[in-house]
């Protein structure tokens, strides 16, 4: 009797954990939508012209003929009207899948006095933002486990929804699944993970040849460890609680391990040829948003050259 009631408690306290959640998760997002539109728009504003040439069917612009080029290439209309060749060259449109997870787990909920906002709040802007620009690039967005693939102008909306409904458990890392080859993974998390199961998670994600970048979205106080005299430690995810008599001794061991830590996953992002970096929440939304989508555009031209390489040698 006392077993059951012991769990019929343990199941109220995950339902009024996971109700909080909800409300707290839906009392804020209007507030992070609004800030991720505003930081998309602003980068849009930025990138603006900044179009590149490559394979599709959208007019771009006329350019002179260089030599060695085939004579296939050459636009005779409008060279017609001139003394000199022209090619007619078209916007880039290789649309692809990008794949965003941002950790809503409950360690992503820490924020300290000098944060601008919670890692979570941070996670989901950027995540929000970068669905906003790449959706208004041509790509398709989804969030694995949560949301298909869409090229929808309310990409965000949709993202918000689906979280707003989503009762599954908060997991820190993506759930398993297979993303095609020429997708691109980016992944907001704290990463404090154990690095087995970052190396089990980037196995499966790597393994069809997809390529993916991970960002370690971390509180300032998490990168320093500010503490002193006698602190009480609450790890939120069922790891239980730990008391430093004088913390400030820890605080050399524990900037040791972290290192260590980002020193194992940037070894095994290397070797995936993924990429991977860290982002404080008392820095500009912004900078991570323009790092990311500068990251990806490079990829995907990549990506493409490789492609017509292939193309024309086959």
């Amino acid at each position: 009797m006392a077993e059951a009631n012991k769990h019929a408690t343990g199941e109220i306290t995950a339902i009024r954990r996971a109700d909080g959640e909800s409300r707290t998760l839906a009392a804020s997002l209007p507030r992070l939508v609004l800030e991720a539109r505003r930081i998309a728009a602003n980068v849009i504003h930025g990138l603006h012209g900044r179009r590149r040439a490559g394979a599709g069917e959208s007019f771009w612009q006329y350019r002179r003929f260089n030599s060695g080029e085939p004579s296939q290439n050459v636009d005779w209309r409008r060279s017609a009207r001139d003394d000199h060749l022209y090619v007619r060259e078209h916007e880039w449109e290789s649309a692809h899948t990008v794949w965003l997870w941002p950790d809503r787990s409950p360690s992503m909920a820490f924020a300290s006095k000098q944060a601008r906002d919670s890692k979570l709040e941070r996670g989901l802007i950027v995540t929000f933002a970068l669905a906003e620009l790449l959706v208004a690039g041509g790509e398709r967005v989804g969030v694995p486990g949560l949301m298909n693939p869409t090229a929808s102008r309310s990409v965000i909306d949709k993202m918000a929804q689906a979280m707003l409904h989503d009762d599954s458990s908060r997991l820190s890392l993506p759930p398993s699944f297979v993303p095609s080859a020429l997708a691109e993974i980016v992944v907001l998390s704290d990463f404090w993970s154990p690095i087995s199961e970052i190396k089990t998670t980037l196995a499966g994600l790597s393994a069809s040849g997809a390529h993916g970048t991970l960002v370690q979205i971390v509180d300032p106080a998490e990168e320093s460890f500010p503490y002193s005299g006698r602190v009480e430690f609450v790890e939120p995810e069922g790891g239980g609680i730990i008391t430093a008599g004088r913390a400030e001794r820890w605080a050399s061991d524990y900037v040791a391990r972290v290192a260590l830590h980002r020193d194992q996953i940037r070894a095994e992002t290397n070797r995936l040829d993924w990429l991977f970096s860290t982002h404080t929440t008392d820095r500009s939304a912004a900078e991570l948003l323009l790092f990311l989508h500068s990251g990806m555009m490079v990829s995907k031209a990549s990506a493409g050259n490789a492609t017509v390489k292939a193309g024309r040698s086959a």
